[in-house]
C-alpha cells in the first residue's frame, strides 16, 4: 500500500496523510489516530528517498574516506556517525581507497541521493569539484590538511608541531644522526610534517642530510621497503627513525629485525598516529597521537551547524559562503621503549 491509497482508504488528502508521517502535532488528533491505525494495519514504510526529495531533507550526510581499513580513519567516522545518529541523521560512508576518480564519483552519487551535507576527510578534490559543491549550496565540511578551499569550514591537526617535538625529543635522547621515512599522502600533512623535521634539526645545529629521508608509501609494506634500501644504500647506519605514520615504523621495525638490527639498542624508531597496534609491538612505539575522535564531532559539528543554519534561512546565496571556520587540534607524544627513552616518563597507554 502506497501513501495514496492510505489516503484514500481514509477519506482524507495525500497531503493529511504526509503531515501524520512528518508532523502529527498538526493534525487533529482523531484523524491523525484513523490515519496511524491503517499505517500500522498495512506495515507501511514510507520511502526516506522520495520524502526528502518532497521536504529537500532526506536526514542523511555523506561521510567520504580515503581508506576504510585504516583504524584512525575509521575513528573519526565512528565519531562522525555518533554525532549524526544524535542528530537523527543516517551517516552513508564512502571508501574511496585514495582513487580520486572514485572520490569524483561517490560525490555524484552522494548529491544525485540528495545528502543534507558532505564531510571529505583528507580529500583530493579539484577547483572544479568544489566549486560544484558551492554552487549547489551543499553544506561541506573538510577534515585534515588537504588542497581544498580554504573558504570550506574545517578542522585539521598541526602536524608540524608534532613531527617538530618528536624530532626534538629523539635529539634529547641523544640521537643525533635522524632519518625520516615520509609517507607520500595525505600529501599536505606530509609536507608539514617533513617541515617540521628539518626545522628543529637545523635550530639544533644539525645538518639536514637529504640522503636520510625517503619518501615511501604510507603502509606497512612502505616502511619495510624503505627501511632495507636505506640501510643497504648508506655507509653509515642512522641513530634513529622517525617515521611519518605507525604503519610505515612498524614496517621499519620489521626490516630492522630481519637485518638484525634492535630497536632501540642499533636503532631508535618512533612514529605518528598512535596506531592500537603500537603499544602491542615489541617493543613498544614511541609515537605522536592524533586526536582523531575529536577531529570527527568537530567536523560533525561543524557540519550540523552549516545544515541547520541552511533550515533557518541564514546561509548566503548559492555559490557564497560565509566566513570559513578553521579549528586546529595540537598532537600529544607517548613516550615508549622504542626510541630509546631510558626513564621513559611520558610513557602512556
Amino acid at each position: 500500500m502506497n501513501i495514496k491509497q492510505i489516503a484514500k482508504a481514509a477519506g482524507v488528502s495525500v497531503a493529511t496523510v504526509s503531515r501524520v508521517l512528518n508532523h502529527p502535532e498538526s493534525v487533529a488528533p482523531k484523524t491523525r489516530e484513523k490515519i496511524q491505525k491503517i499505517i500500522d494495519e498495512e506495515e507501511y514504510t514510507p520511502n526516506w528517498f522520495a520524502q526528502g526529495l518532497n521536504f529537500k531533507k532526506t536526514r542523511t550526510i555523506g561521510l567520504i574516506l580515503p581508506q576504510n581499513i585504516n583504524s584512525a580513519n575509521m575513528e573519526v567516522a565512528n565519531a562522525v556517525e555518533e554525532v549524526a545518529r544524535q542528530k537523527g541523521y543516517i551517516t552513508l560512508i564512502c571508501n574511496i581507497e585514495k582513487d580520486p576518480r572514485r572520490e569524483k564519483e561517490y560525490i555524484d552519487q552522494l548529491m544525485t541521493r540528495k545528502v543534507d551535507g558532505l564531510i571529505l576527510l583528507y580529500s583530493t578534490l579539484n577547483e572544479e569539484y568544489a566549486s560544484w559543491i558551492e554552487e549547489e549550496n551543499v553544506p561541506a565540511v573538510l577534515i585534515g590538511e588537504t588542497r581544498a578551499r580554504d573558504n570550506w569550514d574545517s578542522v585539521f591537526v598541526d602536524c608540524r608541531a608534532g613531527a617538530a617535538e618528536m624530532t626534538a625529543h629523539l635529539i634529547e635522547c641523544g640521537h643525533r644522526r635522524i632519518a625520516m621515512l615520509c609517507g607520500k599522502d595525505p600529501e599536505p600533512e606530509a609536507k608539514a610534517m617533513l617541515q617540521g623535521y628539518k626545522n628543529v634539526l637545523k635550530a639544533s645545529g644539525i645538518k639536514v642530510d637529504e640522503t636520510l629521508i625517503y619518501q615511501v608509501n604510507n603502509n606497512i609494506e612502505g616502511g619495510y621497503i624503505g627501511m632495507k634500501k636505506m640501510i643497504g644504500r648508506l655507509p653509515k647506519k642512522p641513530d634513529a627513525v622517525f617515521a611519518s605514520s605507525d604503519e610505515i615504523a612498524f614496517g621499519a621495525m620489521d626490516a630492522l629485525k630481519e637485518m638484525k638490527l634492535r630497536v632501540p639498542e642499533d636503532i631508535a624508531v618512533a612514529g605518528f598516529g598512535n596506531d592500537r597496534m603500537s603499544s602491542l609491538m615489541e617493543p613498544k612505539v614511541t609515537t605522536v597521537e592524533l586526536p582523531y575522535r575529536k577531529m570527527g564531532i568537530y567536523g560533525a559539528r561543524m557540519l550540523f551547524d552549516q545544515i541547520e543554519e541552511k533550515e533557518a534561512k541564514k546561509e548566503p546565496k548559492a555559490g557564497k559562503r560565509r566566513r570559513a571556520r578553521k579549528i586546529q587540534l595540537q598532537t600529544k607524544m607517548r613516550v615508549r621503549k622504542s626510541c630509546g627513552h631510558r626513564e621513559r616518563i611520558g610513557e602512556m597507554f
